[in-house]
């Protein structure tokens, strides 16, 4: 009888533990996510093409307007690389990248082919 008790307050406790990070109370939407994953990428960018600029600015001004406070998106960020949803994620934030400017489409399928030669110059988003 001890070891039925046990085998059930153990399968109790596995079954209760799960989660590693608590879903934030401002979660951004996953496609929220793309959109503002899409225009730091975007913003990145400007910084590799204009090193003496500056990249807290660009961040700042990418979450400000999507409405976003940093506290959210960083948590936000966190729940979903721990819920192994953020792959999905950025594939959407390609696809708004390439929606935006479809040079950009060459750019990737170059980069996930690992061309090394090609890719040394990125190409200029244009608005």
């Amino acid at each position: 009888m001890k070891k039925l008790i046990f085998v059930f307050v153990l399968l109790f406790v596995v079954s209760c533990g799960g989660d590693y990070v608590n879903k934030p109370k401002n979660l951004l939407s996953e496609s929220k996510m793309a959109e503002i994953m899409a225009d730091l990428s975007i913003n990145d960018q400007a910084i590799m093409q204009y090193p003496n600029s500056n990249l807290e600015a660009g961040t700042r001004y990418v979450l400000k307007t999507h409405n976003v406070k940093s506290n959210d998106f960083v948590e936000s960020f966190k729940y979903y690389v721990v819920k192994q949803k953020m792959n999905g994620i950025v594939e959407d934030a390609q696809k708004i990248l390439i929606e935006k400017d479809p040079k950009a489409d060459k750019y990737i399928k170059d980069k996930k082919s690992n061309k090394p030669a090609e890719l040394q110059v990125a190409p200029v988003l244009s608005k």
